[in-house]
């Protein structure tokens, strides 16, 4: 009996991107958008296009995705994000592998970034990729907040084919997800951060720019590779600046109460 696919997307407020991710998805037997209730045309451009629409509250990433997987009616599960797109060679090799796992439990992709159309080639983005097909009942993510990983058993196939990965088409779109993002980043720290000093807000940005536009090449990338590079970097001192900002909160309610942490 052939193997089923369901491609799960997780949405919310992605009118500009849920179309072309629906069409590149199309090949498989069930897509399946789970929606954190958007309040812009998502929705009902979901429904337009006829695919399977759940809705559910976000609490965080890993937590979304560990509800959205049990609800695939078929054995196989891909996840991709709205600003993914899965090329034509890779949607064959996808349906190779579901088709003869081999005793592989995944397949990890590789991603072909673009940042506001331009390619980026170099930045340590070349070797970004993700674990996205898996059975069903098999996987689960760990509880993270953003960029949450799956946890298989077994191994992993590389495809050999990328996935085109459209990250940000403006800064306005950027500002606002990089708000979000380093609230959740500094979450997810602050569980592993013992104490914030100037190695968190200084050394540790000066490092990622550098490594990123230096060490991997960021140069040939151009004026959106340094671009790049100088965000990563600043989203590094962000993230440890609002960790340092929620222990100086806890200290003060801290210092009025009188009970320590």
């Amino acid at each position: 009996m052939k193997p089923k696919l369901t491609v799960i997307i997780p949405t919310f407020n992605e009118e500009r991107n849920i179309r072309q991710a629906v069409e590149s998805a199309s090949f498989a037997d069930e897509v399946m958008v789970v929606d954190s209730f958007s309040t812009d045309a998502t929705t009902s451009i979901a429904r337009e296009m006829g695919v399977r629409l759940l809705e559910h509250e976000y609490i965080n990433s890993a937590t979304q995705k560990n509800w959205a997987i049990p609800q695939a009616s078929h054995e196989w599960v891909m996840v991709l994000d709205a600003d993914e797109r899965i090329t034509p060679d890779l949607r064959e090799e996808i349906l190779d592998f579901i088709s003869a796992p081999q005793g592989d439990v995944g397949l990890r992709i590789f991603r072909a970034n673009y940042f506001m159309g331009k390619p980026i080639r170099h930045c340590g983005w070349q070797d970004d990729s993700v674990l996205r097909v898996f059975p069903r009942d098999d996987a689960r993510y760990l509880d993270r907040e953003v960029h949450a990983d799956v946890v298989l058993e077994g191994p992993i196939r590389i495809a050999r084919s990328r996935m085109d990965h459209f990250t940000f088409d403006s800064f306005a779109q950027y500002m606002r997800k990089f708000d979000q993002y380093t609230t959740w980043a500094a979450g997810d720290r602050d569980r592993k951060t013992a104490r914030v000093g100037y190695r968190h807000l200084l050394g540790r940005p000066l490092w990622r720019f550098f490594k990123q536009y230096i060490l991997r090449l960021g140069i040939l990338d151009g004026r959106a590779g340094l671009i790049v590079c100088m965000l990563s970097a600043f989203s590094v001192f962000l993230k440890y600046a609002k960790l340092w900002e929620r222990r100086q909160a806890t200290d003060d309610e801290t210092a009025q109460t009188g009970t320590p942490t």
